[in-house]
């Protein structure tokens, strides 16, 4: 028979009846009775049966996806998917044994249940999930009842619901629950869906007897362990721009791992039941509703606008959940980035309280001991510091403590972080009813210096910082960092929101200090120890995105806040000024290694001007480190390294007193004399031939290695009188493929090579440019596989790419019909995002060449586009520097007109612009393009952390023309 459980059809008194539940119910069962009376049997009930069935899986869901998408109740919409599941299985089961297999006085070995189980069984059953289902046997089975489940389970899954089942004894049960913990959460949740309940009732008897009152701690202790595990899979961070809203950090399964736990340990079947149990408070238990709801309301939305049981919460359907759920733009905040903010808030809520009680139950009784000498000695005392010490973590000494000595909320931290002992979860519960008190310390000179004290200190500061922050100390200490607590950043490029991006840049900073990254990050471990303003730069790197979300300049407004905040933390005039400055330039070391050319010495000239001090110089490279290698994984790479280390090493050098021009000269001749120790097997006159090929700036450009590997290219070539050299190179370390390219020069060359290798399937991060002596062009570029990222390290791509050049070059391939093509079938998802097209031009930055530089939205071809375009404005590209970050291309061009000399007449420029910005406009639509004018040097501030790619400066100039 069917059994309706409370969860399902029927609902509590105090609620209204849901008629149309019963409706279904009523006219399904009418018209399988129908079924049943007017077809004999056999297979002619099949096909009627699923129509019947299915109509009313269509028409419920159905009305189930309007009532969820008009009052937005994710709880309701789960639970209705949960009635409308037990409704066809209980009906299916009740039509099988009674009509198809029928058996009007069955034995007891042919009476079985079936039962719920998993998030089903929890009466949580999402739009396009799953369903778990159990067969419970009897010991000993007959082949009817085989034929039972065969049966339903054709049908279940002809209906198209995704079906996980299990047919076993109750033996079978207890014996692999024993075994696997998965199993075990599993049954943990059954519920009765069909029949007596009598073979349910025996298991779950026995199931408490024999397995959780036996070993619930161990089972506690697994599951801890298993959340752990998947949190480092999932990036382990609540704070990933695409999170996945069940198995990420923060999300549902979080929760349900709490409650999983709960039911193991008290065998309780909702969480309030907890309050009278003494583990969670009341706040806290309708905290637990409140945010369950919200994140079974994003999920049910996320799986209707997917139309599948997807779990990821992507740029391409956060603007339409935002949109749903009813949140619009407001000003300095779009309605996708307030939407996400709540989420991200919501998933702090849940570590609050899986914390928490996570927490409480290490402590009082899951947690193993641990020894060592600290602990023993910490062990025989009953307090530290004014906190008593409770099963070796910090408690309270009375409950009013925090209300009393109110700067005890941040000693809490504070005497933890210096002594290296966790605090006792009901010091975290009495904290989070205290916060309101943080706000009379905020000009408290004790409390800043100990706050001042944890965030410099020699110690890792990065994990007390996240749980004085987690805990909501943080933001409310410092109103301004509360400001971009959970702020998204809604682009492509930043994988976290601003303050996990803080956070994990500070950990870096520790990081780089104590020599752990001195092997991937050189320059900037060694540097660190010379730094003298040790506290500014940390300071600086708290408050370098402060004022993100503002609506302006981030690092102007930034700059106003820390003069205002650094005073009050405790730091000195100088220290002040130091961190005020280092917030407002923040950027410029990468917008000038990443985008202007470092072998102008007017770009030297003005980083040096900016700089000012070898120490600011110091403290600014280690700062960038830090931030790029933050923004997320694979931001960093060497390459961005070797810019960093260039632009550093010859703004020390000019800070010293050296010469540029001698200094210039110096490093030409020692790339010359490393080329001669490469090329032992050459004679002096080869040696020399080829050292004539080169203009100046090609000799700054590369290592003795590549320019030996180009001296050995360029001699077979002209020796074989090749008209075109395509040569590759592996750079696994970098994750990209050199590619070069000898062939005699031509205007247009760099923008057919451009498009070409886009044609191919590569990814352009770098440009270097060069017309050697003889009048041929020596291009390198620097490329990674478009579809798969990385290098491109297939021998056949490779052929292919070659290929390609060859036909384009020789007018076989019609470029812009087949860039067309592939932009076609690589939509991507760039397109989600408007990036305003944007020309800058600047004839400041240079002393020889007109500078422009192009903003737009990334996609296939754009960079052939922007140089044909430039091309056919009869202007020579010296150099390019080809960035992309996330959704949005940065390239920059140095330029001169045919006669070699930088564009100064308006009318010249402002074709320029409206040539460029008509290049530049996305073929699918975009944003309204914005012009900038060339008055203020670099107009427009860069993303402080890029995926920039830089050519050096390398000068194409009319053929044979002197270079300066």
């Amino acid at each position: 028979m069917l059994i309706q459980r409370p969860a399902t059809i029927q609902t509590p008194s105090a609620e209204p009846v849901d008629y149309e539940a019963l409706f279904f119910t009523s006219r399904l069962q009418a018209e399988l009775k129908k079924i049943a009376s007017e077809l004999d049997g056999g297979d002619a009930m099949r096909p009627v049966l699923l129509a019947a069935m299915r109509q009313t899986m269509t028409e419920a869901r159905t009305l189930i996806r309007q009532r969820f998408e008009a009052n937005g109740s994710g709880e309701d919409c789960v639970r209705a998917q949960c009635a409308l599941a037990d409704l066809v299985v209980g009906s299916l089961a009740d039509f099988t044994v009674t009509h198809v297999y029928p058996n009007p006085g069955p034995a007891a070995a042919e009476q079985f249940d079936i039962a719920a189980t998993g998030g089903y069984g929890r009466g949580e059953l999402a739009p396009f999930s799953d369903i778990d289902l159990l067969f419970l046997l009897p010991a000993k089975r007959t082949g009817r009842i085989e034929q039972v489940v065969e049966y339903m389970l054709y049908i279940l899954w002809d209906l198209g619901i995704k079906v996980g089942h299990a047919v076993r004894s109750e033996e079978e049960c207890l014996r692999m629950a024993k075994g696997d913990i998965t199993i075990r959460t599993n049954l943990l949740e059954s519920r009765l869906l069909w029949g007596s309940g009598k073979l349910l009732a025996g298991f779950r008897k026995r199931f408490v007897k024999e397995i959780l009152s036996v070993d619930g701690q161990a089972y506690v202790v697994a599951k801890l362990a298993e959340r752990d595990q998947r949190h480092h899979k999932m990036g382990d961070s609540r704070y990933v721009l695409e999170p996945n809203i069940k198995e990420g950090k923060g999300g549902l399964r979080d929760l349900q791992t709490l409650f999983w736990i709960a039911k193991s340990l008290y065998q309780v079947e909702e969480v309030h039941e907890l309050v009278t149990r003494g583990v969670l408070l009341r706040d806290e238990a309708l905290r637990f509703a409140k945010v369950r709801n919200f994140l079974w309301t994003v999920r049910c939305h996320l799986h209707y606008v997917t139309n599948r049981a997807e779990e990821r919460l992507t740029f391409d359907v956060q603007n339409e959940i935002g949109r749903r759920l009813g949140y619009t733009d407001h000003i300095g905040a779009a309605g996708v980035e307030r939407f996400m903010k709540h989420y991200f808030l919501v998933v702090k809520d849940v570590g609050d309280l899986t914390r928490i009680f996570c927490s409480a139950l290490e402590s009082d009784a899951i947690r193993p001991p641990r020894f060592n000498l600290l602990r023993f000695t910490l062990a025989r005392k009953k307090e530290i510091e004014g906190f008593r010490l409770d099963r070796e973590r910090l408690n309270l000494r009375h409950d009013r403590q925090f209300r009393e000595e109110p700067i005890d909320m941040i000693r809490l931290f504070h005497v933890s972080h210096t002594n290296g002992i966790d605090i006792h979860p009901n010091a975290l519960r009495a904290l989070t009813r205290a916060l309101g008190g943080i706000r009379r310390l905020t000009h408290d000179e004790e409390a800043n210096r100990l706050c001042l004290d944890i965030l410099t200190s020699r110690e890792d500061p990065e994990v007390t910082l996240r749980r004085m922050s987690e805990a909501g100390v943080l933001g409310r200490f410092l109103s301004d960092f509360g400001r971009v607590i959970a702020q998204m950043q809604y682009d492509m490029y930043h994988a976290y929101t601003v303050d996990e991006h803080t956070l994990f840049a500070i950990g870096i900073l520790h990081k780089l200090e104590s020599g752990q990254l001195k092997e991937e990050v050189p320059l900037a471990s060694r540097v660190f120890h010379t730094i003298a303003s040790r506290r500014a730069l940390y300071v600086a790197m708290l408050l370098h995105d402060i004022a993100k979300g503002r609506g302006g300049d981030h690092s102007v407004l930034g700059a106003k806040v820390a003069e205002k905040l650094c005073p009050r933390l405790g730091l000195t005039e100088e220290e002040t000024e130091t961190v005020s400055w280092l917030v407002l330039n923040h950027l410029s070391m990468t917008q000038i290694a990443f985008k202007r050319d470092l072998d102008d010495d007017r770009t030297v000239r003005d980083f040096v001007e900016l700089v000012q001090s070898p120490e600011r110089l110091r403290l600014l490279l280690v700062l960038t480190t830090a931030d790029i290698r933050a923004v997320g994984p694979g931001r960093w790479n060497n390459w961005k390294g070797t810019l960093l280390g260039e632009l550093y090493e010859r703004a020390e050098e000019r800070m010293s007193g050296a010469n540029s021009v001698d200094a210039r000269e110096r490093r030409i001749g020692l790339a010359q004399a490393a080329l001669r120790t490469q090329l032992t097997d050459w004679t002096e006159a080869d040696i020399a031939k080829f050292i004539s090929l080169g203009y100046p700036a090609y000799w700054l450009s590369f290592e003795a290695q590549t320019h030996a590997h180009h001296a050995r290219l360029i001699r077979e070539a002209d020796r074989d009188q090749a008209p075109l050299t395509v040569n590759w190179r592996i750079d696994s370390a970098r994750a990209v493929t050199e590619i070069t390219i000898y062939t005699g020069d031509h205007p247009g060359l760099f923008a057919q090579l451009a498009g070409g290798l886009s044609v191919a399937g590569a990814n352009i991060v770098d440009a270097r440019i060069y017309t050697m002596t003889n009048g041929k062009a020596l291009d390198v570029f620097t490329v990674q596989d478009a579809q798969v990222g990385g290098a491109m390290e297939s021998g056949d791509k490779l052929a292919r790419l070659s290929v390609m050049i060859d036909k384009i070059l020789s007018g076989q391939v019609k470029l812009l019909q087949e860039l067309e093509k592939r932009r076609k079938s690589q939509p991507g998802r760039a397109r989600l995002f408007k990036v305003p097209p944007r020309v800058i031009i600047d004839n400041d930055a240079s002393s020889t060449h007109t500078v422009v530089e192009v903003n737009g939205r990334d996609r296939v071809g754009l960079l052939y586009e922007v140089t044909r375009t430039l091309t056919r404005l009869s202007l020579q590209i010296s150099s390019a520097k080809v960035s992309t970050y996330g959704a949005k291309a940065i390239d920059v061009f140095y330029i001169k007109d045919i006669f070699g000399l930088k564009i100064s007449h308006e009318a010249k420029l402002s074709e320029i612009r409206r040539r460029l910005l008509d290049a530049l406009g996305d073929p699918v639509g975009g944003a309204a393009p914005t012009l900038a004018g060339n008055s203020e040097g670099v107009a427009m501030p860069l993303p402080e952390r890029k995926r920039a790619r830089r050519s050096p400066a390398p000068r194409r100039t009319k053929k044979g023309a002197a270079e300066e």
